[in-house]
């Protein structure tokens, strides 16, 4: 059948914008990756959703968010990323998971009740003496960090011992997964501890790459603590980089950014006093930071810097943990510690 002359253009309309369409998409797949600078989160008092709760997604983009959300594989260690091995590993969406939440969601008040806090008992097999007035005992919430070389934990006895929060190492760098991350994870959820995840920073990797290893790795969990993003100088690891001060806090921002649009969290730093020396003094202000000081209590060590979490020993003892354990202390009373976990939570 002949094609009148009106049909023929509007044929040939529609072949040459899809042409122009796909030629977009290839060039913008073609297009060299960003600068790894971001302004993307506006610095606030605390963190807010980058959308409204209730924007309609479609049902593609709702499956992907789950996946992203609750990840069923492990990839083993060593496995480089998608964009430098190419493998067909889903790239964890940049929009937050705040949209898949109801138009009417329960009050926090009746999804979260106050937990128990347990009195600390904890030993410690180098102690040292902090101060009556400074001391770790004097506040009242503790709690630990764990990684692969605490092995098979007694996740309920060690809550009884006094450890009322657990952060848990998930990844380093771009392509390392912690190998009891997941079984840690669960049997944390399980025993009722708050808990949050940590990344070790590697200065060799992109920090794009690093963020999106990370969410690609951690569940978006209602109720989770804020996750913790850990620099340090770092001796025993083979990247032997000491990027300059600039570069390391333009790293961070970018690591930083990514994580809060898609937890909806302010993240946590982490860091020990030498690092914080040479790159941290006076910086980050608005951001929450959790501090290592077994020796002096931190007004000494990180003079004027506000803290949330203080890393006190590093050979800690606890029934419910074999070997030396890190032992960790809110920076306020009990009730502060509850208002604080309402507020953090996602």
């Amino acid at each position: 059948m002949r094609l009148s002359a009106v049909s023929t253009i509007l044929l040939a309309c529609l072949t040459i914008s899809g042409c122009a369409a796909r030629g977009e998409r290839e060039a913008a797949q073609a297009s060299p990756p960003s600068k790894e600078l971001t302004s993307s989160i506006a610095k606030t008092g605390r963190p807010v959703p980058s959308v409204e709760i209730g924007e309609t997604v479609s049902r593609v983009e709702q499956q992907q968010a789950l996946a992203v959300a609750m990840p069923t594989d492990i990839r083993p260690e060593g496995l480089l990323p998608s964009d430098q091995g190419g493998d067909d590993t889903p790239v964890p969406l940049q929009r937050p998971l705040a949209m898949l939440a109801p138009s009417n969601p329960i009050p926090r008040a009746l999804r979260q009740q106050p937990m128990q806090i347990y009195t600390h008992r904890f030993r410690d097999a180098k102690p040292i003496n902090f101060g009556s007035s400074t001391s770790p005992r004097t506040l009242a919430v503790h709690g630990v960090d764990v990684s692969r070389w605490q092995g098979e934990i007694d996740w309920d006895t060690l809550r009884t011992q006094g450890a009322n929060f657990v952060y848990i190492k998930a990844t380093d760098g771009g392509d390392h997964l912690d190998p009891m991350f997941r079984k840690n994870w669960r049997a944390a959820q399980q025993a009722g501890l708050k808990h949050g995840a940590y990344h070790f920073f590697y200065w060799c990797r992109t920090a794009g790459e690093q963020a999106d290893w990370f969410i690609r790795n951690v569940p978006k969990e209602a109720g989770a603590l804020p996750p913790v993003i850990d620099v340090e100088w770092n001796g025993e690891s083979s990247c032997k980089r000491r990027p300059s001060r600039e570069q390391v806090l333009a790293k961070m921002q970018v690591f930083m950014d990514k994580l809060e649009k898609h937890y909806g969290q302010r993240p946590i730093v982490y860091t020990a006093p030498d690092f914080y020396r040479d790159n941290l003094r006076g910086e980050l202000l608005n951001y929450p930071f959790w501090l290592r000081s077994v020796a002096a209590h931190p007004s000494k060590v990180y003079p004027g810097r506000n803290w949330l979490f203080w890393q006190y020993s590093g050979s800690g003892v606890s029934h419910g943990v074999d070997g030396r354990i890190d032992l960790n202390a809110f920076h306020g009373t009990e009730r502060d510690w509850h208002n604080w976990v309402a507020s953090s939570a996602h």
